[in-house]
């Protein structure tokens, strides 16, 4: 039967107490931490050699794709009535917005150390203690808009940029590809700071902490921003019919991101999965 994923500003009171205790469940029971584990040792830089498929490769909405959808089987094994929420930032742009509230996410970092002291996810309420990182903080950290270096979030025109693309993906395939769709909402861009922050990346930024590098799954906000970027994936598909995921088939050898990339009938690791098969999301959830 296919579910929906809402809106997060339009969950129920009691939405969003399932949503939160599903969270905390997934992470008492261990299983939280193999997807931030996961997260880690696929976030591969396209500096460096071997096959990419997290980021900085066309995979990178397939794969998210997918990653979601294992969480959010996770997150229904505890109760079936629980889906992913999104979160769109181009709406809902401050600090004190949904999804920061107490009884969903909670808010920023206090200024010391960035340390999360409010809502269910916060270190002091015992319930999430970062377990796998890439430093030793055991605590959750945001430092939400930066107000020492203010960030603002993409705006929908920014989001447009990247929907009126109507090719997927081009060469050179990486964080460089200065044309497609994938690269315009993945948000690698020219230059340096935050100018080259676009769509994705920037929102990332803004939040700051575990949010800013391969452990970014640690904080819960990952999957809201992830499911909003998924449906942006289904509106470009809805505007461009015609336009599929590409490379349409393993690149040459002799092309220098050979072996790298993956085909749209090549499996995509860790799964036994094409991103063909995971192109259309109709028979598994819809959005509202």
């Amino acid at each position: 039967m296919v579910y929906t994923r809402k809106d997060v500003s339009t969950l129920t009171q009691s939405e969003r107490r399932r949503f939160v205790t599903a969270l905390l469940e997934v992470k008492r029971r261990g299983e939280y931490d193999e997807f931030v584990r996961a997260h880690i040792e696929y976030f591969k830089p396209d500096g460096e050699r071997g096959l990419r498929t997290a980021h900085m490769a066309p995979t990178f909405l397939p794969w998210h794709r997918r990653f979601l959808l294992d969480l959010e089987q996770a997150l229904r094994r505890v109760d079936d009535a629980v889906t992913v929420p999104y979160w769109d930032w181009t709406r809902d742009r401050t600090r004190t917005a949904v999804p920061w509230t107490d009884d969903l996410l909670g808010g920023t970092g206090r200024s010391s150390d960035r340390q999360v002291m409010t809502g269910p996810f916060a270190y002091r309420n015992g319930g999430w203690t970062i377990e796998v990182g890439v430093t030793d903080t055991a605590f959750l950290q945001r430092d939400l808009g930066r107000p020492g270096n203010p960030l603002a979030l993409p705006t929908a025109r920014d989001v447009e940029g990247a929907l009126a693309d109507p090719v997927y993906d081009t060469a050179p395939w990486n964080s460089t590809s200065s044309k497609g769709f994938r690269n315009k909402l993945e948000g690698w861009g020219a230059g340096r700071g935050a100018a080259s922050w676009r769509n994705h990346n920037r929102v990332h930024r803004w939040i700051g902490g575990q949010m800013v590098g391969a452990a970014s799954a640690n904080d819960p906000v990952f999957w809201m921003h992830h499911a909003f970027v998924d449906l942006l994936w289904s509106r470009w598909q809805q505007r461009h019919p015609n336009a599929g995921y590409l490379p349409a088939s393993p690149l040459a050898v002799g092309d220098a991101q050979h072996g790298q990339v993956v085909a749209r009938q090549e499996e995509m690791p860790p799964w036994d999965v094409t991103p063909e098969e995971l192109q259309d999301h109709s028979g598994i959830y819809q959005y509202v």
